[in-house]
């Protein structure tokens, strides 16, 4: 039975997350712990780095590849991304917020304080 493609990349990038070095195609694929073709995962970890996801870095006569960042980062990265295409800026700032639950909305007040202490 098939996985989602989707399921597998984020495999992935939990096994990147939680390495303390860059791994190579095979070192992912038999963490993965599946039978997977080679080619499988360096497709995925190619296109990962492409997007700008993971960083690689010369292992012998290929790559060994890293995350850029943690699952917060890539996600804050998504987010900017998504708020830098709308011409509406304060608009779509506007319906997040109010989107957002009280804690949520606590936890973003405090840290724009923190940020604006910082500056």
């Amino acid at each position: 039975m098939r996985r989602p493609h989707g399921e597998l990349v984020a495999d992935v990038l939990a096994i990147l997350w939680g390495a303390t070095e860059p791994l190579t195609p095979q070192q992912i694929n038999t963490a993965l712990g599946r039978d997977l073709a080679r080619t499988t995962v360096t497709t995925i970890l190619s296109r990962l780095h492409e997007k700008g996801t993971l960083v690689r870095s010369r292992a012998g006569r290929g790559f060994a590849y890293a995350a850029a960042d943690d699952a917060a980062g890539l996600a804050a990265g998504r987010m900017r991304r998504e708020l830098e295409r709308e011409p509406q800026r304060d608009l779509v700032l506007k319906r997040f917020v109010s989107s957002l639950s009280g804690d949520d909305e606590e936890a973003l007040r405090r840290l724009l304080l923190e940020s604006e202490d910082g500056a």
